[in-house]
């Protein structure tokens, strides 16, 4: 984020208002990831009409940036309409698809509109493993192919990609690609669990010694801790966790308001209830607000309380939104080598990964089906 969004974000914390917005139009998609979070069924999203509504509530109240995602928002006939509605009531305006859908004309009004970046998926440079992931063949050319177009036509784009048992050896080359292609390439070390609470996909975290590596790797930041973390003092002891209720919050296609993707507790329908009041008066947001990292029993007496990237939703996912998230004390460890509080209580050291053989999709090379050869963690 740049200083003047940094500012301005500050500023709106300050005031209590919502600055960012995370809207998905659907959970409906033509890819099929294996880490995917959502339930990919149209359990009755809302209409136009209600969109349309929302996101006058939304520019009543404040906000400014406003990220469009999905599944996949292509799939919504409506999608333009309410993009340049969007437009209309001055968003900042910013795009998740895999791209695939995006010919010409799309290019071109995407551009006419102002969008300030599309985020596209790249798992992996080779079709055999991103095609695996998305579980559907063609998908990295067809994504990679968009991306080309998209970028032809001054659109900025960026690359997304998650790190996993699957895909953990092809990092640097997805940043190579983004290199070629003159994009820029971000790099989440984190599988979320599915937003109804099932776990499974975590199975396909990456493990320590692949974190191990990444926080070490001078291309993705090269962060690793030099010396023991300290512990925290008293002005991070007030600290507020991240942005989520505070300056953000995210809007499923059934209008459910949650503080964060990341953190699927119900504050409210917008479907019954005004945007500004459930963002002020909720007594779940109020709760999540009140959050300091005093208030965190395990966590304030780690020695990692200052510098974990202690994620408040994974928490909540794992039990206790004021507890510790296992995934983020699992990253803090491959870090520093020193294990959290929670992980010593837990009496866990992370596993290194073993290599085993797991075959993500069916992707048919001549008349053999190919498997993808990937670490897990113990089982």
């Amino acid at each position: 984020m740049s200083l003047l969004l940094q500012e301005v974000s500050d500023r709106a914390q300050q005031l209590g208002v919502p600055f960012n917005v995370h809207l998905d139009l659907t959970y409906r998609c033509n890819e099929k990831c294996v880490h995917c979070y959502l339930d990919h069924e149209d359990h009755g999203e809302m209409t136009t009409i209600e969109i349309k509504r929302l996101l006058k509530e939304m520019a009543d109240a404040g906000v400014f940036m406003l990220t469009l995602s999905g599944g996949e928002i292509f799939l919504r006939r409506d999608f333009f309409e309410i993009l340049d509605y969007g437009r209309e009531l001055t968003f900042c305006l910013k795009l998740k698809t895999n791209a695939v859908l995006i010919r010409e004309a799309q290019a071109s009004r995407l551009r006419d509109i102002g969008v300030a970046s599309i985020q596209v998926s790249i798992y992996s440079h080779r079709p055999e493993i991103h095609d695996a992931i998305t579980r559907i063949p063609g998908s990295l050319e067809r994504s990679i192919n968009a991306i080309r177009f998209l970028k032809s036509q001054g659109l900025k784009v960026i690359i997304a990609n998650v790190l996993m048992t699957g895909n953990m050896r092809d990092i640097h080359a997805v940043r190579k690609l983004a290199e070629q292609l003159g994009v820029e390439c971000t790099l989440d070390p984190t599988v979320t669990p599915m937003m109804d609470g099932d776990r499974s996909t975590l199975n396909l975290n990456a493990g320590e010694s692949a974190l191990r590596d990444l926080f070490r790797d001078e291309a993705f930041g090269g962060n690793a801790d030099c010396a023991p973390p300290l512990p925290p003092d008293e002005s991070v002891m007030e600290s507020l966790p991240c942005s989520a209720g505070h300056t953000s919050c995210y809007i499923s296609p059934y209008g459910e308001f949650y503080p964060c993707v990341q953190f699927p507790l119900s504050c409210g329908n917008v479907r019954r209830q005004p945007f500004l009041d459930i963002w002020r008066n909720s007594e779940r947001l109020k709760e999540v607000r009140s959050i300091r990292l005093r208030d965190l029993s395990s966590c304030s007496q780690c020695v990692h309380g200052s510098s974990c990237t202690r994620c408040p939703g994974l928490a909540y996912m794992e039990g206790n939104m004021r507890g510790p998230s296992t995934q983020d004390c699992e990253k803090s460890f491959a870090r520093t080598g020193i294990p959290s509080a929670n992980l010593l209580a837990r009496k866990v050291t992370p596993p290194a990964p073993r290599l085993i053989q797991i075959q993500l999709v069916p992707v048919i090379a001549g008349s053999r089906l190919a498997t993808v050869s990937a670490a897990a963690g113990a089982d």
